[in-house]
């Protein structure tokens, strides 16, 4: 193993995993740390965890035990990948476990770069930008769980960690990777280990990962991942066998938790043509709404029908829902809802399964028991089709904003093997 990643959620790791595939490693997403060694083929394993929204302690414990295994398997280089939006509270998780991961391999710096360019998120002047809005402006200031109120990235990560912020700007980036890396070392000698490195371009991708090519730990979105494998590309390490992808034409379903902008309008969209169920917090809480009354529902229409259940809802509902019942409580009996949902539909025959939301997604991929994902073709950017090693299933997890409108659809028909 060549790279080896650390994912703190399933979404952000199956986004990492397409990256890296689309670059030519051989790459595998595993669902939590492996019983096992990898495969000796794998190039860049993903160790995917449901770490994001946990206690801070879980989530460290979690991925220094990712990180422990990785490095097993041969890995030279650690990645610890976290949303796009850096998606944290003033507490973590994102600062404490990047704090462990550097005392546990000794590294004496890392970058911080969360920007994913091809779906509208840059970083420049040390602030995060969904498109043209400023983070804290762009509908992730009303996110359930991890409400990002600040686009300052380096006054954001700040009490997160007991590392120095830094900052490597826009203007050094375009100057290109020697320059990039004086600056991170200008910023090591005044005692700055954790430096937030502007990104407005794919071009700035490359220049970073050229940089930071002997860095043992790198942190960021899944963009970087273009630099990163570039390295290999050019060390002439990886590679050239890679199998094909086949898709299943088996009946499909669709689940969605997430509750962003873009998942709502992509509920609207496919709503105008297949069948759809909303399902109310209340509902599921008191015990009226059960996974197998939803089974039930799917089951009942057509067969060819792929049809949407989904608890996304405005900020303005789920703030309701908190106050009444809890934020914790809420979030907890929507997960084990649709987590439930989906053991059932598998259990049934159903092999392929959209599901949005991230929460949402390691909820149900962790109920379905799935060692390992094997990476199949982009649906969107970010967003690739996944098959369940070693079983006749098919997935697509989808982070809240990502894909366009018609997102839906088109995972469908890459999970039955039709181009997107």
């Amino acid at each position: 193993m060549l790279l080896g990643c650390i994912g703190d959620d399933f979404t952000g790791s199956s986004d990492l995993a397409n990256m890296l595939a689309r670059s030519g490693m051989k790459t595998i997403q595993y669902c939590g740390v492996p019983n096992g060694p990898a495969d000796p083929s794998v190039e860049a394993g993903v160790v995917a965890l449901k770490s994001r929204t946990i206690p801070v302690a879980d989530a460290v414990r979690q991925s220094l035990e990712a990180l422990d295994w990785l490095l097993e398997q041969g890995a030279g280089q650690i990645y610890f990948k976290y949303c796009s939006t850096f998606d944290s509270t003033p507490e973590g998780n994102i600062g404490p476990v990047i704090d462990a991961l550097v005392e546990r391999l000794g590294a004496e710096q890392t970058v911080i770069c969360p920007a994913f360019p091809a779906t509208g998120r840059t970083v420049y002047q040390g602030h995060l930008f969904v498109n043209d809005r400023l983070l804290n402006e762009s509908g992730m200031e009303h996110h359930p769980l991890t409400p990002m109120r600040d686009a300052d990235i380096r006054r954001w990560l700040a009490p997160q960690t007991d590392g120095a912020v830094g900052h490597v700007s826009a203007q050094v980036v375009r100057e290109g990777a020697a320059a990039i890396s004086d600056a991170l070392d200008r910023a090591a000698a005044e005692g700055k280990t954790r430096i937030v490195v502007d990104t407005v371009s794919d071009e700035d991708l490359y220049r970073i990962g050229t940089a930071v090519r002997g860095m043992k730990l790198v942190t960021g979105g899944s963009g970087l991942g273009l630099g990163l494998a570039a390295n290999f590309h050019e060390a002439g390490l990886l590679g050239k066998n890679r199998e094909g992808w086949q898709g299943s034409s088996g009946r499909a379903a669709i689940l969605s938790g997430s509750c962003s902008g873009q998942t709502r309008r992509q509920i609207s969209e496919y709503s105008k043509l297949h069948p759809t169920l909303r399902v109310e917090p209340e509902a599921v809480l008191s015990g009226t709404m059960t996974p197998q009354a939803a089974v039930e529902w799917i089951g009942a229409q057509d067969a060819g029908a792929a049809p949407l259940v989904y608890s996304s809802a405005d900020p303005e509902v789920v703030r309701a829902a908190q106050a009444a019942f809890g934020r914790e409580e809420v979030a907890s009996a929507l997960e084990g809802f649709f987590a439930a949902t989906a053991v059932q539909l598998v259990a049934g025959g159903y092999e392929r399964l959209v599901v949005a939301g991230g929460e949402t997604s390691g909820a149900v991929v962790e109920a379905l028991d799935c060692s390992a994902l094997e990476v199949g073709p982009q649906i969107a950017p970010g967003v690739p089709g996944l098959k369940v090693a070693g079983r006749p299933v098919w997935v697509a997890l989808k982070s809240g904003n990502f894909g366009d409108d018609a997102f839906f659809i088109k995972a469908l028909d890459v999970l039955k093997g039709e181009a997107a």
